[in-house]
């Protein structure tokens, strides 16, 4: 299939020592907006169409998933990135009402094409910035996942800013302190290696503090007393993309990396693709028990739970039993 990439931006490398680390064994192996607010004002409900059938064809290979309560209202931080324009895509095909923080509103019009006022909408935003997070945007928000990130070492992506300190700390920090106390659950996205930034390789990976800000992020969720779901993923493939064809690049990089592997104690290293992160986040939205746990995820070649949530159920619950 011919498909056109920009180059992609790499994120975190986290060198893989396999043999140093215990890494589990796979369980399934080979409401409308105020009028303050910016509405989302998108186009090509045909080629939107065509990207969430990809999605649902390429990705998950599952049965049909479970329909998603319909007064559930999900905020999304991070919509556009690696992860998060996958989260977005796939909660589309779920009919799950969505709302999206962006710096950039714009970038959501080529990625999700047109979508109804109450199914997709769009505010402008950024959490790095206090004074930009105002009440009203989280007005009827149940539940948030937040996947923002920058790179661990100096490069273009910090222009403007970007440094993991004001977004991985700073940004994280901003957003938790505006978030409703009637939140249900955030998700957050952080990484492997946090609690281990003074260690080698780890503290390599955190020459410029990266780890450390994650850390900072995650205990400051934890200590809000919102309920929380921390995903800490290894290092990320498939993407990010920068493409503006997401159907080409979801039948193009879905990969073989589907078996996914889950631990806790932050012992699991290795890669894992976007994909299976954006799925980890969704179903741990309507999983009870992942409830104020943080996970570590890997995935590896092999067939995977793809969006069967009594599969995901089984996977996040062998890992906190292999804890204890």
């Amino acid at each position: 299939m011919a498909f056109k990439l920009f180059t992609p931006i790499t994120h975190l490398q986290i060198p893989i020592f396999h043999s140093q680390f215990l890494q589990p064994t796979p369980v399934f192996p080979s409401s409308s907006l105020p009028t303050n607010l910016l509405s989302s004002k998108l186009h090509s409900r045909q080629k939107s169409s065509v990207c969430i059938n990809s999605l649902k064809q390429e990705t998950l290979q599952s049965p049909t998933p479970t329909s998603t309560s319909s007064n559930k209202l999900v905020l999304v931080i991070g919509g556009t990135g690696g992860v998060g324009q996958l989260v977005v895509a796939s909660l589309l095909d779920r009919d799950v009402k969505l709302r999206l923080l962006l710096r950039n509103p714009e970038k959501a019009t080529t990625l999700f094409g047109e979508q109804e006022k109450d199914k997709l909408q769009v505010v402008k935003g950024d959490t790095r910035n206090s004074e930009d997070l105002d009440p009203s945007m989280f007005e009827g928000v149940t539940h948030v996942i937040c996947s923002t990130g920058t790179t661990a070492f100096p490069s273009r992506r910090w222009d403007g800013d970007n440094t993991p300190e004001r977004v991985d700390w700073e940004g994280v920090r901003n957003l938790v302190s505006a978030l409703p106390r009637s939140l249900s659950r955030i998700i957050l996205v952080s990484s492997v290696g946090v609690t281990k930034s003074n260690e080698l390789p780890w503290s390599i990976m955190n020459l410029f503090g990266v780890l450390k800000y994650k850390k900072m992020g995650e205990d400051f969720v934890i200590n809000s007393g919102l309920p929380y779901t921390i995903i800490r993923p290894g290092r990320l493939t498939d993407g990010p993309y920068t493409s503006y064809d997401l159907n080409t690049l979801l039948k193009a990089t879905a990969g073989e990396r589907r078996a996914v592997l889950i631990g806790q104690g932050d012992k699991l290293v290795g890669e894992v693709s976007r994909l299976v992160v954006a799925e980890a986040c969704i179903q741990a939205l309507n999983i009870d028990f992942t409830e104020n746990q943080i996970y570590e995820i890997n995935s590896v070649p092999g067939d995977g739970p793809g969006s069967d949530t009594e599969k995901w159920k089984e996977l996040f619950k062998a890992a906190q039993l292999q804890k204890v």
